[in-house]
């Protein structure tokens, strides 16, 4: 084995290390994914699908709900993106703290970045490089891909009154992901009031897609302003 060998190695022994809690805390969430695809009508292979490319819970989670009510696809690539945004972010204080490498390691790495994986790698102490990356990033996308397509197995032996049933557990999910921020940030819970007093003012006048994606800005905006205002 060459020196070189020797330096990477561990760095991605380290990543496949770090990444197992990941793993095991993507399991639930992805087999629960997988059943409310499969209970959205998708197909398994759409199910895998989403995970392999989009690999991001939060949005994929929205798109089975704005399939379920028929979005279009053009509305669906825009709330993904809102939703998404984050990364950009996450991405920019990951490559503060990375080793110095070509920007196709970096594109690479990139892919794999999630809340959690961020977590992780950001309190690790000292720089991070792209092996150390990659088999923290390998453990949370096996995971998350497996999973989904375990999930939707799943779904088929269920009884059919408890696959209509999963249809409400989407909308628990979402539930459960915002009462601790609203517990926490009074800002998240006017961001909350306010989207959905301007969805069900949008939705009158615009598909269901777009009212989501005009409630979400506006709201969104509408904090800005007070906020200035305070100011």
């Amino acid at each position: 084995m060459t020196s070189r060998a020797q330096t990477q190695l561990p760095g991605f022994l380290q990543g496949i290390q770090a990444g197992l809690t990941i793993a095991i805390g993507y399991m639930p969430i992805a087999l629960a994914f997988g059943l409310l695809a499969k209970n959205t009508g998708i197909s398994l292979m759409h199910t895998v699908g989403m995970s392999l490319f989009v690999f991001a819970g939060a949005s994929q989670f929205m798109a089975l709900g704005l399939l379920a009510l028929g979005t279009g696809t053009v509305e669906i690539i825009f709330s993904t993106f809102i939703v998404n945004i984050r990364h950009l972010l996450m991405s920019m204080s990951i490559n503060e703290k990375a080793v110095p490498e070509s920007k196709l390691r970096k594109m690479v790495y990139a892919f794999g970045i999630t809340d959690e994986v961020f977590a992780v790698a950001s309190t690790r102490e000292g720089g991070v490089g792209s092996h150390y990356l990659y088999g923290l990033s390998l453990m949370a996308y096996s995971s998350w891909v497996i999973n989904s397509g375990i999930g939707y197995a799943a779904g088929t032996a269920l009884p059919p009154a408890f696959q209509q049933g999963m249809s409400i557990a989407l909308y628990a999910m979402f539930i459960g992901l915002l009462i601790p921020s609203v517990k926490k940030y009074r800002k998240a819970l006017f961001l909350a009031v306010t989207a959905g007093l301007l969805n069900s003012l949008l939705v009158l006048i615009l598909p269901v897609g777009w009212a989501i994606i005009g409630a979400t800005i506006g709201a969104v905006l509408l904090m800005e302003l007070i906020q200035k205002e305070e100011k």
